[in-house]
């Protein structure tokens, strides 16, 4: 979920002007106040640019009255989720930090299995892709497991994905990838696991994987009220949080991980003061205490 640059949309007349800083502040407070993300005063041309698109579709003709809208209305408003998808971009992919997926199909996968066979574990397996955009993670996470890990159709196994947006979560639930989403699919999972439509450039999850997966809203500074899960991916967002926000976010994201479970961050999330306690194997992977 990032804040990008995008081309000036056409906008209705006397909806040329930029957002003032004054205006800017106000937005990024609500943004912040309800989000978590932070929204710089470098953003002022972005925003501006989004915000047109709003007020285009809905018939508002300023900047302020837009606010003032906006700030009336409850999250999971329609508008308020529309407002969330014009300044949030999902940028995501199929199979995003190979490294990161090597590692869950060669080792985590093959460990799983063992200690299953061994019997210190169930054949249970909960993963949590926080701030899932369309469902990239969650649909590469249920690839690896129906091609690496035996005989999972006896495993019970949930992935659950979240997303703050509910339109990425509509979107995710369809299953429907673009080529561009499917460029680092391996030839044999594109194959086994996705069915190309006929008459456009699109990927269809087949049931295989999406029997394993569940997609809802939920905004990360709120708990998610879950049993823990084995495995928690939490990248690519954290990035965008001011301190106080990141701080609640891991908060609410702990009790989330069953003790000795995992938690599979971005290289550049920031959060080895958060997890201190926990064990560090990779620079991106920690593992909760048992205690």
């Amino acid at each position: 979920m990032t804040l990008t640059e995008v081309a000036k949309p056409t906008v209705p007349p006397g909806n040329l002007e930029q957002v003032t800083d004054a205006q800017l502040s106000q937005y990024a407070e609500l943004i912040y106040r309800r989000t978590g993300i932070r929204v710089p005063p470098q953003k002022k041309t972005l925003l501006s640019n989004r915000l047109r698109r709003r007020l285009q579709a809905t018939g508002i003709r300023s900047f302020g009255a837009y606010y003032k809208h906006l700030s009336g209305l409850r999250p999971g408003d329609p508008e308020w989720d529309a407002f969330l998808q014009e300044i949030t971009t999902h940028e995501t992919y199929l199979f995003r930090d190979e490294g990161q997926w090597r590692w869950f199909r060669e080792v985590y996968l093959p460990q799983c299995a063992a200690d299953a066979r061994s019997g210190k574990r169930q054949r249970s397996l909960r993963i949590w892709s926080a701030a899932c955009s369309t469902g990239d993670e969650v649909f590469t996470a249920a690839c690896c497991i129906a091609a690496c890990l035996p005989s999972y159709q006896q495993w019970s196994i949930r992935i659950l994905g979240t997303d703050v947006g509910i339109g990425a979560v509509e979107q995710a639930r369809r299953g429907v990838f673009g080529e561009r989403a499917m460029r680092l699919v391996p030839d044999a999972y594109e194959k086994r696991y996705f069915v190309k439509a006929k008459d456009a450039e699109l990927w269809q999850a087949r049931s295989v994987l999406t029997e394993m997966v569940s997609f809802r809203q939920h905004n990360l500074l709120d708990p998610l009220r879950e049993r823990p899960f084995d495995l928690v991916f939490l990248k690519n967002v954290l990035i965008y949080f001011a301190p106080a926000s990141k701080q609640q976010v891991m908060d609410n994201v702990h009790p989330a991980i069953r003790p000795g479970g995992l938690l599979v961050a971005g290289p550049a999330e920031g959060i080895a003061d958060l997890v201190k306690d926990y064990v560090r194997w990779q620079p991106w992977l920690y593992q909760r205490p048992q205690k």
